[in-house]
């Protein structure tokens, strides 16, 4: 990679690890639904003008009942759910479980399209899963702050699960995507996805909106996480996968959690326990296994 895609690299990785910090600030004010609504609706907007060219509006146009229901499985669910995940455990602990997008993604594609994975690949994602349970097992009965609580056991593993179908959604959206979206430009995959979660979610997040005031930090959280985390995020990701090919724009992953860890720290005084580095490094090394972005190679020669 060239300094300036190693720059535009881990900025992203910041711009996403810094969504959790974002979506609790904002959450714990507006609550998990008006987040989510306003996080895809302001990040729609924000995408209009690259959305609006001749050849990403005719790739949309051409498909956009598939685009659009990609866009309540892509980030409409998925961003409900960690809403309401970051409000009940560590933010980190939510960055570290969101790092199982592509044991899911290669789980998923494997069930549905018959995509087999090799000795290496079925290797990462039984490393991944057994990291995931252990993290679950580790972290049960916290609050965000990593405090005990009288009723946390079933708050933390309801928000750790939220966290776990929410990637779940993540891996069906990418085979949903390949089977029925090649060739879609992507910026139209990206921006029609925002616009289907933003209809998605709009009366949701009318009922749901909050009944009182929320404050100008909220608020300010609130279009921070869908202005950079979403939308130039997106658009930083794009143009990553362009210059370097998609397998390598997809080591942004391990890159997230430790961000997010960081500002949880830093920012909302969350602790960052050994138990929480240990089992996240399990769970990315699995990731790396299971995306072919390492392999085993007596394994590899024997399938």
């Amino acid at each position: 990679m060239t300094p300036l895609l190693l720059l535009e690299f881990a900025v992203l990785g910041a711009l996403w690890g810094a969504s959790f910090l974002f979506m609790r600030l904002g959450a714990a004010e507006f609550g998990p639904v008006a987040t989510a609504g306003l996080r895809v609706g302001i990040a729609a907007l924000c995408l209009l003008p690259v959305f609006l060219r001749a050849a990403v509006w005719a790739d949309f146009r051409a498909r956009w009942r598939p685009i659009l229901l990609v866009g309540v499985l892509n980030s409409g669910l998925p961003f409900l759910l960690f809403s309401f995940a970051v409000l009940h455990i560590p933010t980190g602990v939510s960055a570290i479980l969101n790092a199982t997008v592509p044991l899911t993604g290669a789980l998923v594609a494997w069930l549905w399209l018959k995509d087999r994975p090799g000795g290496s690949r079925v290797l990462g994602l039984a490393i991944g899963f057994v990291g995931v349970t252990l993290l679950v097992l580790g972290k049960s009965g916290v609050d965000a702050r990593g405090m005990a609580t009288a009723g946390g056991h079933a708050l933390s593993l309801a928000a750790m699960g939220a966290c776990l179908l929410a990637t779940t959604c993540y891996g069906i959206a990418a085979s949903f995507t390949k089977r029925y979206l090649t060739g879609v430009q992507p910026l139209a995959s990206a921006t029609g996805s925002q616009i289907g979660a933003s209809l998605a979610l709009a009366l949701p997040a009318a009922w749901w909106w909050p009944a009182t005031a929320p404050s100008a930090g909220a608020w300010g959280a609130i279009v921070a996480l869908a202005v950079l985390c979403t939308s130039i995020a997106y658009i930083l990701y794009f143009r990553i996968i362009e210059r370097a090919g998609p397998a390598k724009a997809l080591t942004v992953t391990f890159l997230i959690p430790v961000f997010a860890l960081l500002y949880g720290a830093l920012f909302l005084g969350e602790q960052v326990s050994a138990w929480m580095v240990v089992c996240g490094a399990v769970i990315l090394c699995g990731t790396a296994l299971s995306t072919g972005l390492v392999k085993v190679g007596t394994l590899e020669r024997r399938r």
